[in-house]
């Protein structure tokens, strides 16, 4: 599909949450972002609707529910309902990263299963697809009554591994933070195009569910350690590992995430912590107090999303955008 059929069938629209992905992702596709009108009454209800004629259209919304988390799904909410009764011919809801979806089960009585209900609300809402990265637990694509796809960053990360690297593996472990994350490590170390050796944090935790222990298991021992995580919230548990790694003789230890959550106290943990560096994607714009780590590195999903789009329009399957983060 050429760049003018596209913008004449496709729309995509930014909301709050990620007005910097959603201009990377435009010019990706080389078309322009569509207006809309977001606003706040004075009663604090949201107002959020299309600036232009959706009628015939495919549109795309992209929304990361971060925080305020409440107050970023309320707005995609609105703004889809909007969107479905203005007689377009689809709405796609991109998600970057999806809020709530840790609360996926019940682990105890009476607790509600979160996750369930914000993929009913969507689908109430209008979409008639949802499109996230590397969501808590894939199973949860069975929540939602329409088309939904997880996509994985760890593609990216491990290209820019690769390229961090030079090449040079032969010093590199790769290190889950927890037993639940070594197949994430693993398709990592895969896509990196070598046989990397991989290694596990064991976590034990206290009655209050908190992590009070970290074994290695794994050789670290004068290794450049770099753990893979689908997210890091307030980081509690990531410092811990990394002093882990260097208490157990790592030479170096960095970390990948998909989604910096950075819930406080992260900051002044990430500060204090061990680690050499951490790269994240762009699914949740970096809070501006951690302007002042240069340790931080950002790596974006943008050309993933845009590629994602345009296979829709053109009735192709999304899976080759991986393509891509390729080893060579």
């Amino acid at each position: 599909m050429s760049q003018s059929s596209l913008s004449e069938t496709t729309l995509v629209f930014s909301l709050s949450a990620n007005k910097v992905l959603t201009a990377q992702v435009c010019k990706n596709l080389g078309i322009d972002e569509a207006p809309k009108e977001l606003k706040r009454f004075p009663s604090g209800e949201i107002m959020a609707k299309p600036d232009v004629s959706v009628r015939d259209k495919d549109v795309y919304v992209i929304q990361s529910t971060s925080t305020p988390v409440n107050e970023n799904l309320m707005e995609v909410l609105v703004f889809l309902d909007a969107v479905k009764r203005s007689s377009c011919r689809s709405i796609t809801c991109i998600i970057p990263y999806f809020g709530y979806a840790r609360q996926d089960r019940k682990s105890r009585p009476r607790e509600p299963i979160t996750c369930k209900l914000v993929a009913d609300l969507l689908v109430t809402a209008g979409a008639d697809r949802v499109v996230t990265f590397d969501i808590h637990a894939l199973q949860e694509q069975g929540f939602f009554d329409c088309q939904m796809d997880s996509l994985s960053a760890m593609p990216l990360i491990a290209h820019t591994l690769v390229q961090e690297c030079k090449g040079d593996f032969s010093n590199l472990v790769i290190v889950s933070p927890d037993h639940g994350g070594v197949v994430r490590a693993r398709n990592v170390a895969d896509h990196m195009g070598a046989p990397i050796p991989i290694a596990v944090i064991d976590k034990r935790r206290n009655d209050q569910y908190q992590p009070e222990a970290m074994n290695v298991i794994g050789d670290v021992k004068g290794k450049e350690c770099y753990i893979v995580d689908d997210m890091i919230d307030t980081a509690g548990t990531a410092v811990m590992a990394a002093k882990a790694l260097k208490d157990n003789g790592a030479k170096s230890v960095k970390m990948a995430a998909t989604h910096a959550v950075l819930s406080d106290p992260a900051h002044d943990r990430l500060k204090a912590s061990v680690f050499d560096e951490l790269l994240f994607t762009d699914t949740i714009p970096l809070p501006a107090k951690f302007a002042d780590m240069d340790k931080i590195k950002i790596v974006s999903v943008a050309p993933m999303i845009a590629g994602v789009i345009k296979r829709i329009q053109e009735g192709q399957p999304i899976s080759p955008v991986y393509d891509m983060y390729k080893a060579c």
